[in-house]
């Protein structure tokens, strides 16, 4: 199969980042990891979102960028946790429409974000991890990160309004394959055949697309 580059996508807290770790594991594929522990905005931002938010989104936007910049010409399959896309079309999105960020603002980074994307290849696939609220705040809980502990789930129930009617609009368009893996009462570490079957249906997506 030719190399490829998939985009896992999926609200805080649902498993991006240890899906994207067992997957590239198990096909030998190389994984890019969303920066979180290095965010130097993340704890403010969730301390006070009005303030923070397009310092955050900026942030977000700089460092994925310069990561799909890498990819534009493939060697190998890559794997992103989390895509630039997201960035623009749910959170800073949802943050505008809660409140916490200025039309200004909102104007301005759209317009950054839309020049950015309009130079980089589009993914080849989209995984969407979907998960209730609930879910997604039980998940959140567990993982036990003080900054996120404080999120409210407006926002967070906000965000997955946002992600569904993005991958519907995705599906319409065609514009780029998606596959929608429902993860709620699922554990992709405990749970190896719901694992593999969802590792093997991203493999046949990928190569069916590429004949």
């Amino acid at each position: 199969m030719k190399p490829s580059f998939i985009g896992i996508a999926g609200n805080i807290g649902v498993g991006k980042t240890t899906f994207t770790r067992m997957l590239c594991d198990y096909y030998g594929w190389e994984p890019h990891f969303e920066v979180v522990v290095d965010n130097p905005y993340l704890s403010d931002f969730y301390a006070d979102m009005k303030k923070w938010s397009f310092h955050l989104q900026i942030f977000f936007l700089g460092k994925r960028f310069k990561v799909q910049k890498k990819i534009q010409n493939l060697t190998q399959t890559i794997v992103q946790d989390r895509t630039i896309y997201e960035d623009a079309m749910i959170f800073a999105k949802s943050i505008h429409e809660f409140g916490n960020m200025s039309d200004r603002d909102w104007d301005c980074y759209r317009e950054i974000f839309y020049e950015m994307t309009s130079y980089l290849k589009k993914p080849d696939l989209i995984v969407y991890l979907q998960a209730s609220t609930d879910s997604l705040i039980s998940r959140i809980r567990k993982r036990g990160r003080d900054y996120e502990q404080s999120i409210d789930p407006e926002y967070l129930h906000l965000l997955n309004i946002h992600y569904d009617n993005w991958i519907h609009s995705l599906q319409e368009s065609g514009e780029i394959n998606t596959l929608v893996i429902p993860t709620d009462n699922k554990d992709f570490v405990a749970d190896e055949e719901f694992r593999v079957e969802s590792f093997r249906l991203i493999y046949q997506i990928l190569q069916n697309s590429k004949k």
